[in-house]
């Protein structure tokens, strides 16, 4: 029985935006690693494993997985917090992985072994225009994706019109452009016309909304989608308004994926459990780790849910071998977002998941199958960056008259 020695932080990545977990144990050689990456507030969970759980946990049973992450999830009394879930997702990879290596197999093996073969992923296309997207998504089917989201350049592109074409009041915030909803709800039912017209009617598509849209604007895009055949609708409402996916329900038939900001079980419960979503998009770090995220998946296979777990550029390799993992294992498994990474960046993780013909491939090397190469990831970091914590506020997009649009 190997017990909770040591847990370190490790930081890199060019801006140290990437924090990575390693939990050591009294077993000489023996650790686990684990994601706890926060690229807009890394600083917090670190402060929260460093000051709240590591010192409770030195010395326990590191296969006591379970009673760990409940004792981990009260520790601070309030939870479900971004910082403490990600906090307790990052330990909770971290003992799997020793798990995995003490048990002398790879963690989805551990799980139940094998679903499927490999882990099919959906790329994300974008362009300036049709032309430019049409391009970019030939480009993915041709590497072999068999899902390809779709965009007009960043969130919310479609919708943004040039701050001296909207009506403004004379004091408005400076801007180059401002969001309009008639505009997007107009623009992304024609580039899905569009679409269809070029590609067939066989392509698997989705469109991420990133949260853009009044609830209103949410049921009247979900109905304009529905000739288009979407594979899914990604994020179509804040967390905040999530009952109106009832009225969407009602209303349309176009598939909708919800969960990238998702923390807590009260959240993603009443809308599987209704069965008003198609797809559970929680991130694996954010919603508390494996042990977390299977019990959300073995929750959605009851009730005809499939996973769609979220991943996004800001993200790292240990993250996504975690999600991986689970996606190998759970049989309502619906599709994996893709990332990809620097080659100096890959080879600061050595067994990263391999991402090849639009699928991630696991290795058979025990635990998580990925390990950090410590030198290699302090390589990585720029000489400023080392000297400060980084954070980074997440942009925030206006409306003409200045209100933000909430994400």
């Amino acid at each position: 029985m190997s017990k909770i020695k040591r847990i370190r932080i490790i930081r890199t990545r060019e801006n140290a935006s990437w924090t990575i977990v390693k939990v050591e144990t009294d077993q000489d050689g023996l650790y686990g690693i684990g994601s706890a990456n926060d690229y807009f507030n890394p600083g917090a969970v670190a402060a929260v494993i460093e000051e709240l759980l590591a010192p409770t946990l030195i010395g326990r049973d590191a296969g006591a997985i379970e009673d760990i992450w409940q004792s981990m999830y009260q520790s601070g009394y309030w939870r479900n917090g971004s910082a403490l879930m990600t906090a307790i997702g990052a330990i909770d990879m971290a003992l799997w992985d020793i798990k995995g290596k003490e048990a002398g197999m790879p963690v989805y093996r551990l799980l139940g072994g094998p679903c499927r073969s490999a882990v099919p992923c959906y790329a994300h296309a974008s362009g300036r225009d049709i032309q430019e997207l049409s391009e970019d998504i030939a480009r993915y089917m041709e590497e072999g994706y068999p899902v390809i989201r779709c965009q007009l350049g960043n969130y919310g592109g479609g919708g943004f019109i040039p701050a001296e074409q909207a009506k403004r009041p004379a004091n408005a915030w400076p801007a180059k452009a401002v969001f309009d909803e008639e505009a997007y709800l107009d623009a992304i039912p024609n580039m899905f016309e569009e679409l269809r017209a070029r590609f067939g009617p066989g392509a698997k598509f989705t469109h991420d909304v990133h949260e853009h849209l009044s609830p209103q604007g949410a049921v009247i895009l979900s109905k304009r989608l529905e000739p288009y055949r979407l594979f899914f609708l990604e994020d179509v409402l804040p967390p905040e308004q999530i009952a109106w996916f009832r009225s969407i329900r009602q209303q349309s038939t176009t598939p909708q994926a919800m969960g990238e900001l998702f923390t807590s079980p009260h959240e993603w419960m009443p809308l599987i459990q209704e069965r008003l979503i198609d797809f559970i998009r929680v991130r694996v770090s954010k919603g508390g780790g494996i042990s977390a995220c299977r019990k959300i998946a073995a929750f959605a296979e009851a009730y005809g849910v499939r996973t769609a777990w979220q991943e996004g550029g800001d993200n790292d390799p240990v993250n996504q071998a975690a999600a991986m993992h689970l996606d190998m294992a759970i049989w309502n498994f619906g599709i994996q977002e893709e990332n990809t990474f620097r080659a100096e960046e890959l080879e600061a993780f050595p067994g990263h998941a391999v991402l090849k013909d639009g699928h991630l491939y696991a290795n058979e090397r025990p635990g998580l199958g990925i390990d950090i190469d410590e030198e290699k990831a302090a390589k990585l970091v720029n000489p400023e960056a080392r000297t400060r914590i980084y954070h980074q506020p997440y942009p925030i997009d206006r409306k003409a008259d200045g209100t933000i649009v909430r994400p």
